[in-house]
């Protein structure tokens, strides 16, 4: 029987809790320290070490991209109740054999394990979330949901199955920790940690994520969210600006002025952008053909795609993907 099948960490429990946090490189600082520093906060309220951790990486250097230090290599014989895989940019294409049966064994003898943000791959492709529901990045929440096929994807906020939890990104992790400190150490503790941040934790678990540009749009015109929550998810078939208005129950020119004032480009610059920049994430995060890049971004065809693609950032998307 898998230890990490044990008790669940979000329960009440005074006891200390040990992390190891294995960051890759590419990772956003910003999940790192969404992850880290609720914890660090909850010692320093509480004025105990409630939370140890270890922050580690792959090979033992410091990551790339990152200001994060790292104490050293993964280890997966190493002591730890709870093994964290944090990842961002090039994450999904981690395939070593030998690092994802480490992780496998790591996550084995802990008490529970989980993925921040990209990190969800590595337990994907070490195989284990199979039978489990998880979440990602919400830009590769189709391409994992069709490389693990066994797991159960939702566009949630954060997940918790049992000793598995993912989280979608920075955000969603900063509330996923404090649910861990609130279930473990109680209300009172988890809102001292907030105000430490003056954090306002206003969404659920289960929210869906928010799409690409959107954050939040408090005081804008609710039109505006309206209309790129459209171009959004019409990514691969991109409607066309009148239509857009249509939906949103403005005529063209009133939604090209609400994107003038709010965004500074028409709402026909601000969808290319967009769709360019879902195009750009595919060239360098996965291995899809061009061809099928232009298709699932919306293009007529690869050609088409490679020069609205050069226009936007200067190179070829081959010329890109090889550097």
């Amino acid at each position: 029987m898998m230890h990490s099948e044990c008790r669940s960490i979000f329960v009440p429990d005074q006891s200390p809790l040990r992390l190891t946090f294995l960051v890759f490189p590419g990772t956003s600082i910003m999940c790192v320290a969404s992850a880290v520093d609720p914890l660090r906060a909850a010692n320093r309220v509480t004025g105990e070490k409630k939370f140890d951790w270890t922050i580690v990486s792959p090979d033992g250097e410091n990551p790339l991209t990152t200001a994060v230090q790292v104490a050293g290599k993964f280890d997966p014989a190493a002591e730890t109740d709870v093994i964290v895989a944090v990842g961002g940019f090039g994450t999904r294409r981690v395939r070593e054999r030998g690092l994802l049966s480490d992780i496998r064994k790591a996550a084995r003898r802990a008490r529970a394990f989980g993925g921040i943000e990209a990190g969800s791959w590595a337990l994907g492709y070490a195989g284990l979330l199979e039978g489990r529901a998880a979440t990602t990045h919400w830009e590769d929440l189709e391409d994992f949901a069709v490389s693990f096929p066994g797991c159960n994807v939702r566009p949630d906020r954060y997940v918790i199955d049992g000793p598995v939890f993912t989280s979608g990104g920075a955000s969603p992790t900063f509330d996923l920790m404090l649910h861990l400190i609130r279930s473990r150490l109680g209300m009172a503790v988890a809102l001292d940690v907030a105000s430490v941040f003056i954090y306002d934790q206003a969404r659920a678990a289960t929210d869906a994520q928010p799409l690409v540009s959107l954050g939040r749009l408090d005081g804008y015109d609710p039109r505006l969210a309206q209309a790129i929550r459209l171009m959004e998810s019409h990514v691969d078939s991109p409607l066309t600006i009148a239509a857009i208005s249509r939906r949103v129950g403005v005529t063209p020119r009133t939604l090209e002025k609400i994107f003038t004032a709010a965004v500074g480009e028409t709402p026909g610059a601000y969808n290319l952008r967009l769709r360019l920049l879902a195009a750009r994430r595919l060239v360098l995060d996965t291995a899809e053909p061009m061809a099928n890049i232009a298709a699932r971004t919306g293009f007529s065809g690869a050609a088409a795609f490679s020069r609205a693609f050069r226009r936007a950032f200067g190179v070829a998307p081959t010329q890109m993907r090889a550097r």
